[in-house]
């Protein structure tokens, strides 16, 4: 019975299929879950008003290499989608910007190692955001980053002109903030 149930659940679980292996994707925390939204939120709203492409959420896959990722956030320029829009399944592009925030229980190398595999299909840009530590690893290439803390400014004018976040905004939902304006 116990078998039966783990199997079950399984199939609830997010996959990465990496050197043609699935590996689960680790369940995220409240605070993971929090952070992504906060920055999804900012970026789409940014994105959808100045026409620049599509955002993409933890469940959208993309072919990084010969493996499929599933990046906590994506980002497609709009001359990048197709005139017929986006794929039904998932995107057979590497994404022009990707961003990872980093649980707890994410080993550096594996997550160093994705960062290489990123730029090796093509991504521009890849952000590494870390709740704990609460700044953001900003990765122009595999050897050259920008880390940002809390009062500093998210930007990112190459592929998201006139973005403009505060570092420490994602790290606190607004109730929290409030007496601080």
């Amino acid at each position: 019975m116990a078998v039966a149930t783990e199997l079950a659940l399984d199939t609830e679980r997010e996959f990465e299929v990496v050197n043609g292996k699935p590996e689960v994707k680790d369940m995220a925390g409240a605070r993971h879950g929090g952070v992504t939204a906060r920055l999804i939120g900012k970026l789409v709203s940014h994105v959808e008003d100045n026409f620049l492409g599509g955002v993409y959420t933890p469940d959208t896959t993309f072919m990084i290499g010969s493996n499929e990722r599933l990046p906590d956030i994506g980002f497609v320029s709009a001359d990048r989608i197709p005139e017929d829009g986006e794929p039904e399944n998932l995107w057979t592009i590497a994404p022009d910007l990707a961003v990872e925030v980093i649980s707890p229980n994410d080993m550096w190398e594996k997550v160093g190692k994705k960062v290489g595999n990123y730029f090796a299909a093509g991504v521009r840009e890849v952000w590494l955001v870390s709740p704990e530590q609460q700044t953001i690893t900003i990765y122009h290439s595999p050897t050259s980053t920008t880390i940002l803390t809390a009062e500093n400014e998210l930007t990112s004018e190459q592929l998201l002109p006139g973005f403009r976040c505060r570092v420490g905004d994602i790290f606190q939902p607004s109730i929290l903030r409030r007496s601080e304006r």
